[in-house]
């Protein structure tokens, strides 16, 4: 697990090749398998590989969503809050789930924030989302995941890069 944590990275650039059938299926999988608070399981997900309506992600919000102009396939992460008051932390285990499943299946990936985003004066990009893809009134769209085959080369983090001081034992440590 740690190897596929060192190699991971987002990426924003894809090449124009589909995501095969059956790697979207395990994707699918891993989704349905992330874990839930108390299995409630509020989370459902939407797969788009349609190039016009991925072209539309592009602008759910002002900015950070360009890249799905050439992501092959996005995964747009629902949840309905009426199932569980934990809703948001659940989408949240799911997106690192399908984006670390991705990675292991030799795909790339990158996260767009939806929620508490606006898509323009009168419409949230959540919103903007849900109508794009026909979500339910009532259900949340706090994020949605670009997948596909890497169109640019990133390195995992260094190592040396990592923010070791955030790391605490037994008792948080406090600066004065």
């Amino acid at each position: 697990m740690l190897d596929l944590l060192r190699q991971r990275r987002s990426v924003r650039k894809f090449k124009p090749q589909p995501v095969e059938a059956e790697k979207s299926a395990q994707l699918s999988e891993a989704l349905l398998r992330a874990p839930s608070s108390r299995n409630m399981q509020p989370c459902e997900f939407v797969l788009v590989d349609d190039s016009s309506i991925l072209k539309q992600l592009t602008s759910a919000k002002g900015h950070g969503t360009s890249f799905f102009a050439t992501a092959p396939l996005a995964v747009v992460i629902t949840a309905d809050p009426k199932i569980s008051d934990v809703w948001i932390e659940d989408s949240s285990i799911a997106a690192i789930i399908v984006q670390l499943a991705a990675e292991r299946l030799g795909l790339k990936s990158c996260w767009a924030q939806l929620r508490l985003r606006v898509h323009n004066d009168d419409t949230s990009a959540s919103e903007y989302v849900r109508q794009l893809v026909g979500i339910p009134a009532g259900i949340e769209v706090p994020m949605v995941i670009a997948i596909g085959y890497p169109d640019e080369d990133k390195a995992g983090h260094p190592r040396n890069s990592l923010a070791a001081t955030k790391i605490h034992h037994n008792r948080f440590n406090q600066l004065d």
